[in-house]
């Protein structure tokens, strides 16, 4: 199994903080935001390569991270070519860039650089795994139609995980369901991102891809209950931010 990161936004909600900085090099807790996403893919011992794939931009700069870390699995950074907000790939480019350029073969685990939660990975690789070959997220009941609006939301079976709609930003949200940035794809659908590529859907919210995969076959959500944090804005950071540095002092008093 490998795992990818996806690193190659530009952070434009969280200027001037990621002018020169990416995103996932913030600090959340004392700690970077990357830091953390990577203990817990590190928490999956048949995970035996991650791959962060970022832009021109921010290449070096992870690079650097990645070195100073010296990090006990191997990691490899991409640079997808683009250099703005303008030009990226967007999240499915990225991860067909990625597949392509790291030649992967293997099942694959994608993590957003920027979003942190407190499940267990284990449990969310084993669901997924009693799944294949089908692909399964991550979801998590944001219980707001107003906020379900700012995120892709999917409609499970009521009889268990199977997923019946997704929609990107819905205007009338039909559950509170969101997807995270957590996603498992079996070894047999990475083809199927290149068949997606070549179609004229948009590129960008790895959502899309879960809406047209779902219409060709089963694709399940995993849905859990402990914290998550979508760090988009200097807000989210902030609370993120707040809230670890509690949840780390109680741990050590």
């Amino acid at each position: 199994m490998k795992a990818l990161i996806l690193g190659a936004g530009y952070g434009t909600r969280l200027y001037p903080l990621t002018l020169n900085k990416p995103k996932a090099l913030l600090e959340v807790g004392g700690k970077a935001i990357l830091e953390r996403v990577l203990e817990s893919v590190f928490s999956i011992k048949e995970c035996d390569g991650v791959y962060i794939v970022t832009n021109a931009k921010f290449f070096g700069a992870f690079q650097d991270w990645v070195k100073v870390k010296n990090l006990e699995k191997k990691i490899q950074v991409l640079n997808d070519g683009t250099v703005s907000n303008e030009d990226r790939l967007g999240a499915i480019g990225d991860i067909n860039f990625a597949l392509k350029k790291a030649s992967v073969d293997e099942d694959l685990l994608v993590l957003g650089s920027d979003n942190l939660f407190e499940f267990r990975l284990r449990d969310f690789v084993d669901f997924a795994k009693s799944k294949e070959p089908s692909a399964t997220l991550a979801l998590y009941d944001v219980k707001s139609i107003e906020k379900a609006r700012l995120y892709g939301i999917a409609v499970v079976k009521k009889d268990g995980a199977e997923i019946v709609d997704f929609e990107e930003k819905p205007k009338d949200p039909k559950s509170t369901l969101a997807a995270t940035a957590v996603y498992f794809y079996p070894k047999e659908k990475l083809k199927l991102i290149d068949l997606y590529m070549k179609s004229d859907l948009t590129k960008d919210a790895p959502g899309n891809f879960i809406k047209w995969l779902k219409t060709k076959e089963p694709v399940y959500g995993f849905v859990f209950k402990e914290k998550w944090y979508d760090i988009g804005d200097r807000g989210s950071l902030k609370k993120a931010d707040d809230e670890y540095r509690m949840k780390e002092k109680g741990e050590k008093e």
